[in-house]
């Protein structure tokens, strides 16, 4: 028996995917399809997918043409294939011609003609193309205009005063402006994604969020950590009860970048560390813990009274099974690490982890340790971009943050603005 292997990650099958199936069937006996994995094809720059690795599957499934349904998760999987699978042909596309030439040692490698005009990138663009510009500037705004580039379906315009020409925008203006920059924007009946905090009250805030509703629009909270792969698979792990229960989330947020803490400084054009840093903060305590705290203490250390910035912030939550601690700073440094504290063990995140490819699960018994590795594009960006558009697409909103972590944050932050703190000198 002739065993035939080919792989793809065949997002929005269509004749051209078939008919390529079918000449790599017709070429053996035994037909193996591997179908790439979500993480393996974001390591590849293929993070736009449209269907989910389930569907990808079960459309393979539905042609009748593949013998056997493999996965394809990591880098030089394809060698073990060949030698678990006893495999005689290795078939891919012709646009890979001599990519795969090295298999030559384990197997036959035959490239199969493609049928030309038909690309699931191409229908991809076509079916999802969204048009986005940004309100602000700086580098923020930069680097969000850059990764758009790596989106397909998703074009970045320049976005004029009335927003006519874009169907969603990009917020990053300073945090005093967002209440009046998103509503401006939901009101032209367009999308948004707005960095964080969405609004400074949870008033501000419900009444944005009921505005997004009442008009079938998406409003995405712009925190770009949720949308990694690391911190999603870290989130995984933690509520898998791999670490037993969650008694304390610890995370730190620190940066001396924009001169906050220099003399003369003008902090009305600033982010105060409660803006800047909180949300990101907040993140994990909330999605792990919920917004169900039973009490929270916040201590700040102020630089300007008169505009309530915070140089440093310390917030502590207690929760009927667990506490946790949030510390940020503009005009102190720290650790950046995100600490989860288990009865079995603990996950260790180390700095920068809002910006992680990398986490540790570990245990009394150093030998049961794990160590993961994923990889980011963008810092998140890239990811977030493709999550924004995906819910765009189907109309369900984000489940990335959700609207009770969003008001979490905000609540937060309303009161340090009401002066609901300690202060320290």
């Amino acid at each position: 028996m002739i065993k035939v292997i080919t792989y793809g990650t065949y997002d929005l099958l269509h004749y051209g995917h078939i008919r390529l199936l079918e000449r790599a069937k017709a070429l053996g006996d035994y037909l193996i399809v591997g179908v790439t994995s979500d993480d393996y094809d974001k390591t590849r720059g293929k993070i736009n997918n449209q269907q989910s690795l389930m569907e990808r599957i079960a459309a393979i499934k539905e042609t009748g043409l593949a013998d056997e349904i493999i996965v394809e998760e990591y880098e030089g999987q394809k060698i073990d294939d060949i030698r678990r699978y006893n495999v005689d042909i290795f078939a891919i596309g012709s646009d890979w011609e001599g990519k795969f030439d090295y298999l030559n040692e384990y197997c036959k490698v035959i490239y199969l003609p493609r049928t030309l005009g038909i690309s699931s990138s191409d229908i991809r663009a076509k079916n999802r193309k969204l048009r986005i510009g940004t309100v602000g500037n700086g580098s923020v705004c930069n680097k969000f205009i850059r990764e758009t580039q790596y989106v397909n379906g998703v074009e970045y315009v320049e976005c004029d005063e009335i927003m006519e020409n874009v169907d969603a925008v990009y917020i990053a203006t300073h945090p005093d402006r967002h209440y009046e920059d998103v509503k401006r924007a939901l009101e032209a009946g367009k999308h948004v994604i707005c960095e964080s905090p969405i609004a400074k009250t949870v008033s501000q805030f419900e009444e944005l969020s009921g505005l997004a509703k009442k008009n079938g629009l998406i409003l995405e909270d712009g925190i770009k950590t949720a949308y990694s792969t690391a911190y999603s698979r870290l989130l995984v792990v933690a509520k898998s009860g791999r670490i037993g229960d969650i008694v304390s989330v610890d995370t730190v947020c620190t940066s001396l970048v924009d001169g906050a803490g220099e003399e003369g400084a003008d902090l009305s054009k600033k982010q105060n560390s409660i803006c800047a840093w909180g949300p990101t903060a907040m993140l994990p305590v909330f999605q792990l813990l919920g917004s169900g705290y039973k009490s929270k203490t916040i201590v700040t250390k102020l630089i300007n009274k008169d505009l309530n910035y915070d140089g440093f912030t310390k917030v502590d939550f207690l929760y009927d099974k667990a506490v946790a601690s949030v510390k940020i700073a503009k005009v102190a440094k720290a650790e950046g690490e995100l600490v989860i504290t288990g009865t079995k063990g603990y996950i260790y995140v180390p700095a920068p982890w809002w910006k992680t490819d990398y986490f540790e699960v570990r245990f009394e018994n150093p030998a049961e340790n794990k160590r993961y590795f994923y990889q980011l594009d963008g810092e998140g960006i890239r990811y977030e971009i493709v999550a924004f558009a995906k819910a765009v697409e189907s109309g369900k909103g984000n489940y990335y943050i959700s609207t009770e972590t969003s008001r979490a944050i905000v609540k937060v932050i309303e009161e340090h603005y009401h002066r609901n703190y300690l202060e320290i000198s």
